[in-house]
């Protein structure tokens, strides 16, 4: 099964989709981080991201699209995939449906959308602090999860920073983009009945939700 990642910024999909790649034991794949090996791999799609990125551009349609379809043809996500950060865009997402309808005939596709309220998100965003160490790369928040000695990560010891960007001004615009930028890739998997969506309120009820629904869907 390939699922797709839907929610704005600060609504947990990273949080989530690790947990849903452990317990499903499915890999994870942001398109981040396929960019950056491409680039690190200097390939001929690493350069042109590359290029894109230095010049302050989005990557186009075209190029992510090739992109994570050759991450997609490699093994260890021939059986499904955790997807982040893509599809993007209606174009990405029909690109990728097209995909899986070729090479991986059997496999079912969904999206699962974390549909959090913007004034929730913001507050939880302008309070959220993250380990400075980025192999740690924990997560608190000083309302909801402070950690136990303050500006101390509980795990590793190293210290927790804010995010410049993370204030109120640049997340509300931020969600203004996404909201604008995701309306149609949520009716195309709603269309396509391929569509969850969930208030992660409390994390073990949301995961647990969302992983009965999976099975539910898995047997049709």
């Amino acid at each position: 099964m390939y699922i797709v990642m839907l929610g704005a910024p600060g609504t947990g999909k990273g949080t989530i989709g690790k947990i849903l790649s452990q317990d499903l034991n499915l890999s994870a794949l942001s398109t981040g981080d396929i960019f950056r090996e491409q680039i690190n791999k200097r390939t001929v799609l690493g350069k042109k991201i590359q290029s894109y990125i230095e010049s302050g551009n989005l990557v186009p349609d075209d190029v992510t699209i090739e992109t994570v379809k050759s991450r997609l043809l490699e093994d260890d996500v021939k059986d499904g995939a955790i997807l982040d950060g893509f599809p993007r865009t209606v174009a990405q997402a029909e690109a990728l449906r097209i995909f899986l309808k070729e090479n991986r005939p059997q496999a079912k596709r969904v999206a699962i959308e974390l549909d959090v309220p913007d004034d929730e998100i913001i507050r939880r965003v302008v309070n959220r602090l993250i380990c400075t160490n980025k192999s740690c790369g924990a997560i608190y928040n000083r309302e909801t999860k402070p950690p136990k000695q303050v500006g101390i990560c509980d795990i590793c010891g190293s210290e927790l920073k804010r995010r410049k960007d993370d204030n109120e001004e640049t997340v509300t615009k931020r969600l203004g983009i996404y909201h604008q930028n995701s309306k149609d890739l949520i009716d195309f998997y709603r269309k396509n009945n391929a569509l969850y969506s969930i208030y992660p309120k409390e994390l073990d009820v949301a995961v647990k939700n969302i992983k009965e629904f999976l099975e539910e869907y898995r047997r049709k």
